[in-house]
């Protein structure tokens, strides 16, 4: 698992590091997205979550989601087009997750790709993400995380 900066990038994931997020491959074929640990670290204590609801189909580029942290409230983009299957409701009572376990327990949504092997090549793969997320840290002058997440 690449440790950039004390920012844990699990290697089971695929990356898109501009926007930040993650997408994880399911054995049904869906594919789960979150928000990166460096992500999380870089807004800080994340107040509120309102991930789309299912049902909806998302092109690439639209918000799966908005995060709200402090003053700050922004657009979790997702990278290609897909139908949401599934959103984690629990992050709108407890968006804790998405600080503590934003690779775990604070996924935001799982989708169904239009085009997932398309998608996926445009993606960085984990253990390719550490040179991209260091590149990234520089241009935004973020220290890095201060432990693991």
């Amino acid at each position: 698992m690449p440790v950039v900066n004390g920012c844990h990038l699990p290697d089971d994931l695929f990356y898109d590091v501009r926007n930040q997020l993650w997408y994880r491959e399911l054995p049904d074929g869906s594919v789960e997205v979150g928000i990166t640990a460096v992500a999380s670290a870089m807004v800080g204590h994340i107040i509120a979550v309102t991930p789309k609801r299912p049902g909806r189909r998302l092109e690439a580029g639209q918000a799966c989601a908005v995060v709200e942290a402090g003053k700050l409230i922004g657009a979790a983009k997702i990278a290609f087009a897909a139908e949401i299957l599934a959103s984690n409701e629990d992050l709108l009572d407890r968006p804790g997750p998405i600080n503590t376990d934003p690779h775990g327990a604070g996924w935001l949504v799982r989708v169904k790709p239009e085009d997932w092997p398309s998608a996926k090549a445009a993606l960085t793969p984990g253990p390719e993400v550490a040179e991209p997320y260091l590149r990234k840290m520089r241009e935004e002058d973020f220290p890095g995380c201060e432990g693991p997440s």
